[in-house]
């Protein structure tokens, strides 16, 4: 991950669940009625030997003057708005309307504050009404146009429903009709059969026919300025992209709110077909195979000596050495699979690939080990619906794959800051690259690419090249760690990965035996551990033992992993151990920095993955392994394509932020200069 995308993950801070709409209104109508008790003090206009019933009057004053609109707009915006062709739904329609009515709340604390210092007159605290009734129009159309496809002119009707709804308050409990009906208006009869100017607050006696003039002027200015800035904002998104900055934004709103899938569509238009090699390795049970004995290790092992010595009579290098191939009538339940698709589990909860780990362990007959692959955020998958995909890919990897017995004993290679745990099952290999403790996150896919390449030199067919992906500092600073061609990281992964695909293939080898454990423990991805929990696998080769211990979530603390390979060197003796994470992004749907490590207790979760490393060493029993490698063509967001989108994103909200404050202050300007005119 670039700066540039950290930033841009760092909008899932704004990630949040739109709260169901009764519950929303409920607040609300209280909200309404407690500013009522501090509003509307009819105690002292009126006088009263029963001040508790004008207390209560003020509230229910309170609950029709500023919740009634506020009810009336979450319960009809939706529907308005959905007969013109959009789809905001009534819980996003309740919050809305909610929080315009703590827009308009504040603004009249705030000028009934000023009138009290200053000596100014009730007008004044209905002038800033009036302004504010004309700003929540403004918000609303501007959300209502972010989350539904419509036009300026057709999002208005819905967005000016809680203005219309208290200026028609206001103009039957106000001032205004009480002026017409003085006045002797044609409309009279008319007039009196609405007004209710007995009915309301004293205070609204301020309201006059010019509130209401200058209200639709406000909101038609407002209206314009909403247009002028979505059409500065919009350019750049349709010159860089082709697609609409607005969509980008009802994608987000709908996943933040109520976890649509509206931003897969947005991303689907961006995306770019790539064909990637997903890499799977299986670990099967032997039918009728008692591990347990000696007799039939000797016999096995007999078999494999024999079989190998035959071969290299014809090919002196071994490389057509049959490897204790197993027929595959006796080939019994799969124990554990790992899966590689080099694919990058993104961008964020459940969109696209961010369950991708979840995903493919459970399509796995045994224990899924989803490991993380070499690849950024450049190779997300566009939609979850490609996931399928990678899964069948997956399957026709190992069919009619052949089975062997034989391994390597597992070693490990250092070059500069990389390091290589690598061990071979038949014709595949399984490497773990890190960088730690150096600070690392994703590997290039062409980096990837180009190491599996030198492994490959060692006379290896299928590789999994897992990047470990375990030891981060976070998302400030220039550099996230991020490995790219032509880095100096690349080159001692080159390095590493060519010397552990030589070493390798010279290794000892013997029969293969593969013992599991995993919990899902009960820590919830908000505190950085996806659904998968914690897996541990444990090989033995010739007396030689391996853990690899697979966290599903996306990086960890700095020294976390030197701590769990220390927990687990103790608990079990066992020297070769490397830690994983799956790079899940589920634990990033709030929070774009998440490490494991940041929000849980290490020392429980270092005992948790020793007492799993120790679980699976005691279920070590003789496996047969096979391993392939099946491309599948996806549609991921491309090359560049990640860090253009993270670019124009980046730019709306700086940029985006500072017009909207110049259009702001411009339409408050021309407001103030209105009432003066007026």
């Amino acid at each position: 991950m670039t700066a540039t995308q950290g930033r841009l993950a760092g909008l899932s801070k704004f990630i949040f669940r739109a709260p169901r709409w009764p519950r929303t209104l409920a607040f609300a109508v209280l909200l309404g009625g407690l500013t009522g008790i501090a509003v509307f003090d009819s105690a002292s206009t009126m006088g009263s030997r029963y001040p508790v019933l004008l207390v209560g009057q003020d509230a229910w004053q309170g609950i029709v003057f500023l919740g009634a609109p506020t009810v009336v707009a979450a319960l009809t915006t939706t529907t308005v708005d959905r007969a013109l062709g959009g789809s905001l739904t009534y819980n996003r329609s309740a919050l809305l309307a909610l929080l315009c009515e703590l827009f308009v709340v504040v603004v009249l604390v705030v000028a009934g504050v000023f009138a009290a210092v200053f000596g100014l007159s009730q007008r004044f605290v209905f002038d800033a009404l009036v302004v504010a009734l004309a700003s929540i129009f403004a918000l609303r159309l501007l959300a209502v146009l972010a989350v539904s496809r419509v036009s300026v002119p057709a999002a208005s009707v819905p967005a000016l429903v809680q203005t219309a709804v208290a200026a028609v308050l206001l103009f039957v409990y106000g001032g205004t009709a009480r002026l017409l009906i003085d006045g002797g208006s044609a409309y009279e009869a008319y007039v009196v059969f609405l007004s209710r100017t007995d009915h309301g607050p004293p205070v609204f006696d301020a309201v006059t026919l010019d509130h209401f003039l200058l209200l639709g002027a406000l909101c038609l200015l407002y209206a314009v300025a909403v247009w002028g800035f979505l059409v500065a904002v919009e350019r750049p998104w349709r010159r860089a992209l082709d697609v609409s900055v607005l969509d980008f934004i009802r994608g987000f709103i709908g996943y933040a709110a109520e976890e649509s899938r509206d931003l897969e569509e947005f991303f689907e238009r961006l995306g770019q077909e790539a064909v990637v090699p997903v890499s799977a390795l299986s670990f099967r049970v032997i039918e009728g195979d008692d591990a347990g004995t000696e007799a039939d290790d000797a016999e096995a092992d007999a078999a494999s000596d024999d079989a190998a010595a035959d071969a290299a009579n014809d090919d002196p290098d071994g490389v057509a050495a049959d490897g204790g191939r197993v027929d595959p009538g006796r080939l019994g339940a799969e124990k554990a699979r790992f899966v590689l698709p080099m694919i990058h589990p993104g961008p964020l909860g459940e969109i696209g690939g961010g369950d991708l780990p979840r995903r493919v362990a459970l399509s796995a007959e045994g224990i899924g080990f989803p490991p993380h692959a070499t690849a950024g955020h450049d190779f997300n998958l566009v939609s979850e619906s490609e996931v399928d995909c990678v899964i069948d890919a997956a399957d026709r990897a190992l069919d009619g794959a052949a089975f062997r017995r034989e391994g390597t004993v597992p070693l490990s290679v250092e070059a500069g800051e990389s390091s290589v745990l690598a061990q071979r099952f038949g014709d595949a290999a399984l490497a773990v690259s890190t960088f730690a403790p150096g600070s690392a996150d994703d590997v290039d896919f062409a980096v990837g690419q180009s190491a599996m390449a030198e492994l490959r030199s060692g006379g290896v067919e299928d590789v999994l090249l897992v990047d470990g992906h375990n030891c981060h500092t976070g998302l400030s600073g220039a550099d996230l760690g991020h490995v790219t061609p032509g880095s100096e990281r690349s080159y001692d992964l080159y390095e590493a990965a060519g010397s552990a695909g030589e070493a390798a293939a010279a290794a000892e080898r013997g029969r293969t035996e593969l013992g599991v454990a995993w919990e899902p423990t009960d820590w919830t991805p908000e505190e950085g551990i996806g659904p998968l929990g914690v897996r541990v696998a444990v090989t033995r080769v010739a007396g030689v033992e391996a853990a690899y211990v697979l966290i599903d979530g996306n990086n960890m603390v700095p020294g976390l992993r030197e701590d769990l390979l220390a927990a687990v060197r103790e608990a079990t003796g066992i020297d070769r151990v490397e830690v994983m994470t799956t790079d899940n992004h589920v634990v990033n749907r709030t929070r774009a920095d998440n490490r494991v490590g940041l929000e849980i207790d290490v020392d429980r979760l270092a005992e948790t993955v020793a007492s799993l490393a120790v679980g699976a060493r005691e279920d070590l029993e003789h496996v047969a392994v096979a391993g392939g490698t099946e491309h599948a063509t996806v549609t991921v967001f491309g090359n560049d394509r990640t860090e253009t989108l993270a670019t124009q994103a980046n730019a709306a909200i700086s940029l985006g932020a500072a017009l909207a404050a110049a259009v702001t202050l411009f339409a408050m300007s021309v407001s103030v200069l209105l009432f003066f005119l007026t």
